[in-house]
């Protein structure tokens, strides 16, 4: 199918809404063209992806979830953004090769993976060869993820819950678990971890998972089945920089209006050890670095 047909029928994420995202906009609020956010160069990534020279992120406006502790709400629930042209955003992929960063870094990309692959078409066949890293919220179509096959050469998942309860009632989706578990599987499938001498990530899975507080219990399952499902070798990166935004602020949900304790993260990094998950990272407590070197002002884009 050609770019305007997917597009005229959009099924790029689990929700499948089947709009016309030239006329309409479906679950994720977004139309047909590419809206950025955000283009930096960003050093604080796990340090297999920032590595020396930093990551080069490509920031997306909008998001097929609506997760009520959103960090990023003012991207995702406000879409705040410019809109690019496929073109220039395969530009902006050469323009962040040429300032040196070790991977190109695409946050939040699932709504526009049929215009990512385009731009990725094009940015290849004018000199791209550095890594592409997928970051995304893992709440991801499997067809979808087979389409970027060939074209995604890292893949950086969050894998936020292990049952759909969970995530209905904080990302508001009936079957995160669901969903996810199967785009893991896929997103293994497609790609084996691989490093350059120096320890860099060239190729690979590395799947994210951020502690919530009172949900220590969501924690050790999601690393059961990871250990389980994926194996003990997968990397994993333990997250402990939750904070309270958003929605998660109001009494409705007051048992995450809070940051984790030190007893939260210690549970968890001792469950860790004891399913022998032993490659990958854990955050240091409260460390939720936002320090970005921008690159340029959107409105240059």
């Amino acid at each position: 199918m050609t770019l305007e047909e997917r597009l005229k029928k959009c099924k790029a994420c689990p929700h499948e809404c089947k709009v016309n995202r030239y006329k309409s906009i479906g679950r994720c609020k977004m139309e047909g063209d590419v809206k950025l956010s955000l283009v930096s160069i960003h050093k604080f990534e796990e340090p297999i992806i920032s590595f020396k020279n930093g990551s080069g992120t490509i920031f997306f406006t909008g998001c097929n979830l609506d997760c009520v502790y959103c960090q990023n709400y003012k991207i995702s629930k406000e879409r705040f953004g410019k809109k690019v042209s496929i073109k220039r955003l395969a530009d902006i992929m050469i323009e962040q090769q040429e300032r040196g960063v070790d991977n190109i870094n695409l946050v939040t990309p699932t709504i526009y993976v049929y215009q990512i692959i385009e731009a990725i078409k094009i940015a290849k066949a004018n000199g791209l060869k550095i890594p592409i890293v997928y970051n995304s919220s893992g709440y991801e179509s499997v067809s979808t993820l087979k389409d970027l096959e060939g074209y995604i050469d890292i893949y950086l998942p969050d894998f936020k819950y292990a049952t759909n309860d969970l995530g209905k009632r904080y990302s508001n989706v009936d079957d995160y678990f669901n969903i996810s578990k199967e785009a893991l599987l896929e997103m293994r499938r497609q790609v084996k971890d691989t490093f350059d001498e120096n320890g860099k990530i060239l190729s690979g899975l590395i799947v994210r998972h951020m502690i919530l507080p009172n949900n220590v219990e969501n924690s050790k399952r999601v690393i059961k089945w990871i250990s389980e499902n994926l194996g003990e070798n997968t990397i994993i990166s333990i997250m402990a920089q939750y904070y309270p935004e958003y929605k998660a602020k109001t009494k409705e949900y007051s048992e995450i209006n809070r940051k984790i304790t030190y007893e939260e993260l210690e549970q968890v990094e001792n469950y860790l050890f004891e399913k022998n998950m032993l490659n990958g990272f854990i955050q240091e407590l409260g460390d939720h670095e936002e320090e970005y070197v921008p690159i340029f002002n959107l409105d240059n884009v």
